[in-house]
């Protein structure tokens, strides 16, 4: 959920982009309670903070409006729960259960004849393999985990062994992306609204159902914004103005809604400076990166430079590839010498 996040966002989205994460949060709950939904897995990160008590009573709020869900939650490495957290003497509704221990343990539910089981962070980094160690115990047809790290900082797993521990599902939380190790059992249902520049595509949740035929899951998009690098290819030819109209178009034909972080590639004439105020017209540009490297015809310039100083330092880099360090440290110096001898194309 990340909630108390304050995402990267244009000028235009800062005052909302933060309340927008509790209002898709608050959208989900809706969720549950039309559909009737049996459980909520949180898998750590509820917040993006240590969540303040007032904080807590409004999630627990939330939670508290369902007639029929049940909520299991555990503590990630954002909210881990330090020696003077909240989370450790809060009381939640009766349908909610945190599994706060700093070892596995785990919660029945007799009428759907399935545990729980997670454990959650004390500290911000965990370097053992606990999952790997956990034993099921045989009270309950079904098994589902509730894990939150993956990499070698945050509970480091390996997805063989855990898929031979004997789950029927296990629910992932610490990478912001969506994923899937494997299909229908194990996943990373993702941040509910992406929260950095880099969560790029769609964002959203996970819907199970589990049978004694097995899991059946399903991706659902649901955040309210989209992160998308938008990669341009600018023509030599094109002017200022012309790159600002080609940045406005794409971004209308992605969304406006969505959040952009612009590249432009390509070549431009030696004499064209991009001018980018204005540019962001919907103030959904969190950045813009130009790539783009002069035009310059080096043919031309050293045969009529031939035995000067621009001509030698031309001549020294030889056939060099547009694509290489070589080349960009030769347009480079080419403007510079150009500038200080006034010289022109």
């Amino acid at each position: 959920m990340h909630l108390g996040a304050e995402p990267d966002v244009g000028k235009n989205q800062r005052k909302t982009r933060a309340s927008e994460i509790w209002r898709t949060f608050e959208n989900l709950i809706t969720v549950c309670e039309e559909e009737k939904i049996d459980l909520l897995f949180i898998a750590g990160d509820l917040f993006h903070r240590q969540p303040l008590l007032r904080e807590l009573k409004e999630v627990d709020h939330l939670f508290g409006t369902l007639s029929k869900t049940r909520v299991v939650l555990i503590a990630g490495n954002h909210d881990y729960i330090k020696s003077n957290s909240y989370y450790r003497t809060f009381e939640w509704s009766p349908n909610v259960t945190m599994l706060d221990s700093d070892s596995v343990e785990y919660v029945e539910f007799e009428h759907l004849d399935t545990a729980v089981y997670g454990l959650s962070y004390h500290e911000r980094e965990n370097t053992e393999p606990v999952y790997e160690k956990i034993r099921i115990h045989d009270s309950c047809r079904h098994h589902i985990l509730l894990a939150h790290g993956g990499d070698e900082k945050h509970f480091p797993f390996r997805k063989a062994v855990m898929q031979q521990m004997g789950f029927d599902y296990i629910a992932l939380g610490h990478i912001h992306k969506p994923g899937a190790l494997i299909p229908d059992y194990m996943i990373y249902s993702g941040a509910l609204e992406p929260i950095d520049k880099n969560d790029i595509g769609k964002h959203g949740y996970v819907k199970g159902e589990l049978t004694n035929e097995g899991c059946r899951t399903t991706f659902v998009p649901f955040a309210k914004r989209e992160y998308i690098h938008l990669e341009l290819e600018i023509e030599e030819h094109m002017t200022g103005f012309e790159v600002r109209k080609k940045i406005q178009s794409e971004i209308e034909a992605n969304g406006t809604q969505n959040i952009y972080r612009v590249v432009l590639e390509g070549f431009k004439e030696p004499e064209i400076v991009f001018d980018f105020g204005g540019v962001d017209v919907y103030g959904n540009i969190t950045e813009i990166e130009d790539n783009t490297k002069p035009a310059y015809d080096f043919y031309h310039l050293l045969q009529k430079n031939r035995g000067n100083l621009l001509g030698k330092y031309i001549e020294s880099f030889g056939d060099a590839s547009p694509d290489t360090i070589e080349y960009d440290a030769l347009c480079e110096g080419v403007q510079a010498l150009m500038e200080t001898s006034g010289s022109r194309t």
